[in-house]
């Protein structure tokens, strides 16, 4: 770690603020990671493959002309250590976003340079549910090494790809201990029932019911590693500018108000319905997988306790009472 530092190559890792909270952050020093004694960071990994906001290009006015300028978007080798399997699993489902009907070379580039050193989780909350979208707390998915703790300081180190052979090539040791499976939380529904729910139930009241009272702050949205809404804007005045990408997110009222004023998602529960739409059958139906992790930073970071878990819950509560009256 620390001759990564000293090479000056980016490295990130969950680090405790002066406030307490944990965020997943640049460090400056191997001594700022916190590895233990919290069970998720507030934000997710995704923002140093998927920045929140990014130059596509700078333009300058000449003449009649416009002069376009390529930025440079940095490769050098980093490191995301440390990270939550289940935010390492947003990775995977990331990588068909920006490779679909077009190929974001700014994600790709991040994510070519990135090594993503995973920490099994030995410990979870009330809003966990990683079990429930078929993951688990050791997940390889999207990690190049996984750690598990071994109880005494030290840990069993997967190396999953060659990026993670290469980071830990001579710094590892045989032994015959082995880590302890950490026990997930219990499975909290069934995603095939929400599926059919979703298909069938589009125009319910349940909407209004469970989450019109969502405030549209989106801070389950920002801090949710698989979300991927952005807008691109143009900034600059008559002399140039430069063409920017920026994180946007269905809760936001303006998301899909049209140029005519007319809003096909006018009321918020509209938009809520919307978000557990695409996580749990859009997404699923186009590449498929869901668009959920199980991390719980939704409704961990929702002022009204709304978020992703507590909406499925009430689905499945409403599946089975309706199972119960056939």
């Amino acid at each position: 770690m620390d001759k990564w530092l000293e090479q000056e190559r980016p490295v990130a890792a969950p680090v405790r603020l002066q406030d307490n909270r944990v965020m997943y952050q640049p460090l400056t020093a191997s001594s700022q990671i916190v590895s233990d004694g919290f069970v998720h960071a507030e934000n997710s990994i995704k923002e140093f493959f998927f920045p929140r906001t990014e130059k596509l290009y700078n333009y300058k006015f000449v003449g009649q002309d416009v002069e376009l300028q390529d930025v440079t978007v940095e490769d050098a080798p980093r490191m995301v250590l440390f990270a939550r399997p289940c935010d390492a699993a947003s990775l995977p489902i990331l990588d068909h976003v920006f490779n679909w009907d077009y190929k974001d070379e700014f994600y790709n580039r991040r994510r070519r340079a990135t090594t993503v050193v995973t920490l099994a989780c030995t410990e979870h909350d009330t809003h966990c549910f990683c079990t429930s979208v078929g993951l688990t707390p050791d997940s390889e998915q999207g990690s190049d090494v996984l750690l598990l703790p071994l109880g005494d300081g030290n840990f069993e180190v997967r190396m999953l790809t060659e990026k993670g052979k290469e980071l830990f090539r001579d710094l590892v040791q045989t032994s015959d201990k082995t880590a302890q499976i950490p026990e997930g939380p219990a499975k909290k529904f069934d995603v095939d029932e929400v599926l059919q729910f979703l298909e069938e139930n589009f125009d319910s009241p349940f909407w209004e019911e469970q989450t019109l009272r969502c405030l549209g702050c989106a801070a389950c949205a920002y801090n949710c590693p698989t979300c991927h809404c952005f807008d691109i804007v143009d900034e600059g005045n008559a002399c140039g500018g430069c063409r920017v990408k920026n994180w946007d997110a269905c809760q936001f009222s303006m998301f899909s108000l049209h140029a005519s004023g007319h809003n096909p998602r006018s009321i918020q529960a509209q938009r809520q319905r919307q978000r557990i739409q695409h996580k749990f059958r859009i997404y699923h139906e186009k590449f498929g997988t869901y668009l959920c992790t199980g991390c719980g930073n939704c409704g961990r970071n929702c002022p009204v306790s709304l978020g992703v878990l507590n909406v499925v819950e009430a689905i499945h509560r409403r599946t089975v009472k309706a199972s119960e009256k056939d």
